[in-house]
């Protein structure tokens, strides 16, 4: 679809803000913020992959997930899908570049969980013993 530049000038006074309700930014927090796609994103930052690789790479995700998060992830414009015809056929998938874009910052969440998660673990123990007590 091909905008007028006033059309365009329009699109460009838009100001998003993720706390109003309508806001379309809270689709992309539901999307980055789920942990399936933060685990796949963080998977290709290494370059693309094949559906079996990626189940392999992230225990637990079921075939049915993987599909589905991946397919959103798509939509967005984060990930390709290239098809190569052969006998299997081939699927691979790998990061836009603005599915790159977003490495970094999982990269940091997913590096910062593994560092804290021992005192996540000990303040959930104590807060469950305080109101258990």
């Amino acid at each position: 679809m091909t905008k007028t530049a006033e059309q365009r000038r329009a699109d460009e006074r838009i100001v998003y803000d993720a706390f109003m309700a309508a806001c379309p930014t809270r689709q992309v927090f539901a999307t980055i913020g789920d942990k399936w796609a933060g685990l796949v994103v963080n998977a290709l930052a290494g370059g693309a992959l094949r559906h079996g690789q990626l189940r392999t790479r992230i225990a637990g995700a079921s075939q049915k997930m993987l599909t589905q998060t991946l397919r959103t992830l798509e939509r967005d414009g984060l990930v390709t899908r290239t098809v190569t015809p052969s006998v299997p056929v081939r699927v691979d998938y790998e990061l836009t570049p603005l599915g790159r874009t977003l490495v970094p910052v999982l990269s940091a969440l997913k590096s910062w969980s593994e560092a804290h998660i021992g005192q996540i673990l000990q303040a959930r123990e104590n807060y469950d013993a305080a109101a258990a007590g």
